[in-house]
């Protein structure tokens, strides 16, 4: 349970959760990395990577001791939810409210985001154990839906994930998320010049952003 307890620390501490959906394991591994010194301290590699497994297994094994929690996304089933636990994962984030993979996670301390979008779901995923409730997609509601929502359910924890900006970061902490998911906005700093350094400081940018709408 200490574990457990650790491991969301690093989530609500740095209110990000990275996510890492690329196009080969090189670039999710050099990604990470590079985000990883700008200060993230959260992430997962989805499992739509190509050899996301491998990459799960050497960012685990590299970060291990260091306070970094490494995740695995689009984690559908209680099947992938082991294989990924084994590979090293421990946070584990799906889409949708999967019961066996919360279980799952539940089982062998790792953090569990369920994925939801409507109240009843919501509340559902947080019945069937999820540690983080996470909204998606985000976009299609914005920070509006999210207060209204939060209106009769502020003690659920809510992680948005799609639509989250380094711009618009201050109002989804203004209606009340826990913590956000943040994709393309950090991960495709590279994109253009090749140049993981843009990654590091989009990393640290997007963290201060964080920082200064939490107070």
């Amino acid at each position: 349970m200490y574990r457990k307890f650790h491991n969301l620390s690093a989530v609500h501490e740095s209110g990000v959760v990275l996510i890492i959906r690329l196009d080969s394991a090189t670039e999710a591994r050099d990604v990470a990395e590079a985000a990883i010194a700008g200060g993230i301290r959260a992430l997962e590699v989805t499992l739509s990577v190509p050899g996301a497994l491998d990459v799960i297994e050497q960012l685990a094994t590299r970060h291990r001791h260091e306070g970094i929690l490494i995740g695995a996304g689009t984690v559908l089933d209680e099947h992938s939810a082991y294989t990924c636990v084994n590979a090293g994962a421990e946070l584990l984030v799906s889409p949708q409210v999967n019961r066996g993979m919360i279980a799952l996670a539940n089982r062998y301390q790792a953090v569990s985001m369920a994925g939801a979008y409507t109240p009843t779901e919501i509340v559902d995923a947080a019945t069937a154990g999820a540690d983080i409730v996470k909204l998606f997609p985000a976009e299609l509601g914005g920070p509006a839906f999210v207060r209204t929502v939060l209106a009769p359910l502020a003690h659920l924890p809510l992680a948005p994930a799609g639509g989250v900006t380094i711009d618009n970061v201050g109002d989804w902490f203004d209606a009340g998320v826990a913590c956000v998911g943040v994709g393309s906005s950090i991960t495709k700093a590279a994109r253009e010049s090749g140049d993981y350094g843009h990654v590091t400081a989009a990393a640290t940018a997007f963290l201060a952003a964080v920082a200064k709408a939490r107070g």
